[in-house]
């Protein structure tokens, strides 16, 4: 009626304020307190004797404005309760749909949270650049970043924080730090938790738990009460990643499906391996699978692996690849020396320092964000669900898939099963862990 009485009158104006049911009654009462009016029920409705803003004179409500058009302008309604309910579920409907739109507008006027956890770790420095070039996020989403350190650690970041505003980055918002733990991952979006750099190195599975449990304890806990509801957790590191993963996800199990392992560090060692050994180029070589512990007792999976561009006897389109297998022929190499040197490089983290760690971290977030090349297989710490015969409930490296901004486990993969002696080399610790 009001919609009607505002078309066909020329100086009669409607304002609407829409609330939901579960805030109307606050939202009543405090309309009714400022005005001093008394009124129960909805609606509510007054006049304003200036253009919206001037001395409200109460009508009240639906009852009292029919009375209202009819007695000043002539005009009466016909709607049937029924059919006013329906126009109420209706206006309801696009309320929330507004309420959406402005969020989604909100995000675009807001920029991106990123917290980096331990940023004075040597990562950090190679990860700020990338991050700040757009490619991660795209170029269209402005992003701030904080960085996360003891108080030790302050000169160092501040240090980092002047060389990142330098880069003069277009999708850089701004840059901060912080040493307060209460302030950690507050609003975060996203979070990336690398190795600690105070720590000292542990090399046992018992001296990690008395060390790092605690950290991870109280990282989880503030993830759970300051960090946005949809964050991204991922954890970079050259040891105990999957434990340092499964301990956060105890310890913040809102977010639990959040959090994910970076295993495209083992994966890029590998394939540089296999490079230097066919005389090709790392970028080449595809679908390499690590299955396991990320930065321990792992499974260096060659079935599906490919590579192209080779040059060999036989050629073809760029599309076109030759399995890997079948291109080297020293079965030494491949069972026993190969498996040592990437044994050797997991085991001490020599190569998982500043630039590995930061492109690995870099990439996977990328994928998360926008997607893995289609058809391609990408290694991934994630919690088990059983798949593939995996023990269920530990963080476990698979080949997964992004897309549509979360990850989907390959389960559909034909002839990659796993030994029971590797599985049970693989899953020891990590089931050990999980009994702790």
């Amino acid at each position: 009626m009001a919609d009607y009485l505002q078309k066909n009158l020329p100086d009669f104006r409607i304002h609407k304020i829409t609330q939901r049911p579960e805030v109307w009654e606050e939202w009543l009462k405090d309309v009714c307190e400022n005005n001093k009016w008394s009124h129960n029920n909805s609606p509510i409705i007054w006049r304003e004797l200036l253009d919206r803003g001037g001395k409200g004179l109460l009508l009240g409500g639906y009852n009292e404005f029919l009375e209202h058009a009819q007695l000043y302008y002539g005009v009466t309604s016909s709607l049937t309760t029924e059919l006013m309910m329906v126009i109420a579920q209706e206006n309801l409907k696009a309320h929330i749909e507004k309420e959406k739109e402005k969020e989604a507008l909100k995000d675009l006027i807001n920029p991106l949270q990123v917290w980096i956890a331990s940023a004075s770790a040597p990562a950090c420095y190679h990860l700020i650049p990338i991050l700040t070039s757009g490619e991660v996020f795209g170029m269209h989403t402005e992003i701030s970043i904080t960085l996360f350190d003891n108080k030790r650690a302050e000169e160092r970041l501040e240090a980092l924080v002047t060389e990142t505003r330098e880069l003069a980055s277009p999708v850089l918002r701004s840059v901060s730090i912080c040493t307060k733990v209460e302030e950690a991952f507050r609003q975060a979006h996203v979070v990336i938790v690398l190795d600690d750099s105070t720590d000292q190195e542990v090399h046992s599975l018992e001296d990690c738990l008395r060390s790092r449990a605690p950290l991870c304890r109280l990282y989880g806990y503030l993830l759970e009460n300051n960090a946005h509801d949809s964050v991204r957790v991922i954890v970079g590191g050259k040891t105990f990643v999957n434990l340092k993963t499964v301990l956060l996800m105890r310890y913040a199990p809102s977010i639990a499906h959040n959090i994910i392992a970076v295993a495209l560090g083992v994966e890029g060692e590998a394939k540089a391996l296999l490079a230097r050994k066919l005389k090709t180029t790392p970028a080449y070589i595809k679908d390499v699978i690590i299955w396991g512990n990320i930065s321990g007792n792992n499974y260096v999976d060659l079935r599906k692996t490919r590579v192209y561009k080779y040059e060999s006897a036989i050629w073809g389109p760029p599309q076109y690849s030759h399995p890997v297998l079948n291109l080297i022929f020293d079965s030494e190499w491949l069972k026993k020396e190969s498996v040592a040197i990437l044994r050797n490089l997991t085991a001490t983290g020599k190569q998982f320092r500043g630039i590995l760690a930061a492109h690995s971290i870099s990439t996977t977030m990328k994928y998360w964000y926008h997607g893995s090349p289609p058809g391609e297989i990408v290694s991934l710490g994630v919690l088990s669900e059983g798949q593939f015969g995996i023990p269920e409930g530990i963080v476990f490296s698979m080949p997964v898939k992004f897309e549509n901004g979360t990850w989907v486990v390959l389960t559909d993969l034909k002839d990659i099963e796993i030994n029971e002696k590797i599985m049970t080399r693989m899953t020891s610790d990590l089931i050990q862990v999980m009994s702790e």
